[in-house]
């Protein structure tokens, strides 16, 4: 059987249009990690919130992969990419509804490091890791 695909994409897209469709300003909560892309200087505490809205972006792409686009921040055009196991959450600014994802569980498994006893980084394939899996209410 060939691998499941990752529902997160589907799920940040759906939310992005449910957004838009009622008029809401959706915004992107995203773990900054070395792959993501992002002005450093608005990053706080290791995360920054962006606003993905069709009017503050220019060629925003939610791809199974990554989120890409272009956005002004204080009068300078940057290209943002932030990778999907960097994206935390996707809310509307009005009302906060929105989807949080598990922060404990990245999709990128090349991004899943766990000490060992000498306290050396092992990668995560030499360690079985056995996880429930969860649903949790945002409201």
């Amino acid at each position: 059987m060939s691998e499941i695909t990752s529902t997160k994409p589907y799920m940040v897209r759906a939310i992005h249009e449910w957004c838009t469709d009622n008029g809401l300003t959706p915004h992107l909560l995203v773990a900054v990690n070395s792959q993501t892309v992002v002005p450093m200087a608005y990053v706080r505490d290791g995360q920054i919130v962006l606003n993905i809205n069709y009017g503050a972006t220019k060629g925003l792409h939610i791809g199974a992969d990554a989120v890409t686009f272009s956005a002004r921040f204080n009068g300078a055009s940057n290209e943002l990419y932030v990778p999907m196991s960097a994206v935390r959450g996707i809310f509307a600014r009005e009302n906060n509804q929105g989807m949080f994802f598990d922060v404990d569980s990245p999709e990128d498994p090349s991004e899943k490091n766990t000490q060992g006893a000498d306290g050396e980084a092992v990668a995560s394939s030499d360690v079985p890791v056995v996880k429930k899996p969860s649903l949790r209410v945002v409201k």
